[in-house]
Formats: structure tokens, sequence, C-alpha cells
């Protein structure tokens, strides 16, 4: 089995936004390697865990180093967006938490053959999922320029997004990671290379979005995971670029103030509920020496909520 470890992020801020939840299942809508499931099973004895993710290999890996907490937990291959459709195939009624970790493992960038990465050449892949047909090579070598400038923005900010997918365009057939690196580099300017990490960071990020179709299905899988919650369960989420934030801020928004449309200040009139609470603070980052010790940390953002009494 391939080896699969992954070091959790803000793992001690999470398990205390658990800490206080009702006894019941808390689901891992992305359990990765099972980091931060570990520590929510180690720490809180009064909660079992629900773990699902895409990518078969993080599954294999987390029921093997899991097993230890026995009947504790339950493992699917699944989409997050798909906790619904689970919950009714296990009998659940509500559950007592949620943890959404948006980030991609660290194995799935480490293991070259999967794609993830420009610092090692290989097949442009990227799949989470490899039973979904679609990879990141469909998209780099069958989009129009237009369209790769838009994914571009869309889910990276890439400020240079037009000239990049022209200089994309122009280069295909493109197959690897390593000549899509290059010409990204070559596409952005000279003194803009030498800002911000690698050139191609915000490209590969914004690919793999798309080939997953993260953003798409992160509004109905927190909404579900809302729906879902018992009264004082928690939802929480980390997300590590400004498109995936403004998604997890306006589901959490929107259920904190159920969609009223009173003006601020006053009683709410209009039949609006109000489904959730925000906890404070509403953004919370990584510490200095977290960062030191997994700079992988540094854009994480962590938001949580907590399910109000009907």
């Amino acid at each position: 089995m391939t080896r699969f470890e992954h070091r959790p992020v803000m793992v001690d801020e999470i398990v205390e936004l658990f800490r206080s939840v009702p006894s019941g299942i808390v689901v891992d809508a992305t359990v990765g390697g099972g980091g931060h499931a570990a520590a929510i099973l180690d720490a809180l004895s009064h909660v079992s865990l629900l773990g699902l993710d895409r990518d078969a290999d993080a599954v294999a890996a987390t029921g093997s180093s899991l097993a230890r907490f026995g009947d504790r937990v339950s493992l699917r291959q699944v989409r997050f967006d798909a906790l619904a459709e689970t919950m009714n195939e296990l009998a659940l009624q509500t559950i007592s938490g949620a943890l959404f970790d948006l980030g991609v493992s660290s194995p799935q960038f480490d293991r070259a053959e999967r794609g993830f990465s420009y610092r090692n050449d290989a097949p442009l892949d990227m799949r989470m999922d490899q039973r979904q047909p679609r990879t990141a090579a469909d998209i780099v070598n069958g989009a129009d320029a237009s369209e790769l400038a838009r994914i571009l923005r869309t889910n990276s900010d890439e400020r240079y997004a037009s000239r990049i997918a022209r200089a994309i365009v122009d280069a295909r057939p493109i197959l690897t990671t390593a000549p899509l690196a290059d010409v990204v580099r070559n596409a952005i300017p000279a003194p803009a290379r030498r800002r911000g990490g690698h050139p191609a960071k915000r490209t590969f990020q914004a690919l793999r979005i798309e080939v997953n179709d993260e953003l798409v299905m992160l509004p109905d899988a927190l909404d579900q995971a809302i729906d879902a919650l018992a009264p004082g369960g928690r939802c929480v989420v980390l997300s590590y670029h400004s498109g995936e934030d403004r998604i997890v801020k306006d589901r959490f928004r929107a259920a904190a103030d159920g969609g009223c449309t009173c003006p601020p200040g006053l009683p709410c009139h209009c039949g609006a509920v109000r489904l959730v609470r925000e906890l404070r603070p509403l953004k919370r980052r990584p510490k200095a020496d977290e960062i030191s010790e997994n700079p992988r940390s540094e854009s994480a953002v962590l938001r949580a909520v907590e399910k109000l009494a009907s």
C-alpha cells in the first residue's frame, strides 16, 4: 500500500473547536491521511468519526492508520458533496461536527506521478479520484484561451491569466508538468517571477481545482453539513486561497443570518431562520511556529460555525 502521511494544519485549534460538540459522529469530509481525524479521536472520547475522501490511496491508508480506534471509525470513498447521501445510506439523522480541510495532502503533491506538482516532470493528471475521466491534460490541451484565462482568474486569482492562457495555447500540445511550468514561467514578466514563490504555483492550483470541481461542489457540501448538524454541533473549514475562503464566508454568513433582508440594527421581521452562529475570531490563521515547521500551512484560513437550537 502506498505510504500516505499528512501533517495536519492547525490541529490543536481544530480539536478545541470540536471539544464542546455533543456526543455523536464527527464527519471528516476530507480525511486525507487521517491526521486531523486521529487527533480528534484521541482527544474526544465522546465522538466517533465518519471519514470521506475521493482518493482511494487516502482511504486505504487512513483505514490502516486509524485501525486502533476500531468501530469508532467508518470510511467511505466519496466526494464531500455526497455527505447527505452517505448519511442516508448509514441511517444517520444528525452529526455532531463536520471538518473540511480543503488543501491537497502532502503525499498527493510529493508523488510525482499524480501530476499535482510543478517540481517534477510527470503526466498532467491532478485527479484526486482516479476513476474520473477528465485530467489536467484535457483542460490544458482542449480549452481555448478565454476559458483557460477564466480558470486561472477564478480558481487562483492569477494576475497574468490572459498572458499565460495565450502562451499555453501557443505551446500545445503540453502533456507533462515540467513543460507546462516552463511555459507559465516564461509568460510572466521577469520582475513578477521573483516574487511569491514559484511562478507556476497559481496555474497548477487553478488546474487542480478545475479538474476536481472543488469550487463547484463546495457550497452545496457546506450547506449539507450545516443542515445535518445537531444543535451545538460545529462545522469547521480550513481553506487555502481566497476563492475557497469567499465561498466558506458566504455560506456561513447565509446560514448565520438566514437570508435576513431587514435593515441592519433593527429587529428581524422578514421571517429569516438563523441556523448557526459564527464563532469568533471569524478568521484564524496558523501561528508563526507552525508556518516555520510546515510552510504549506502559511495560506490557511480557519472558520467555524455552531448550530443553533431550532
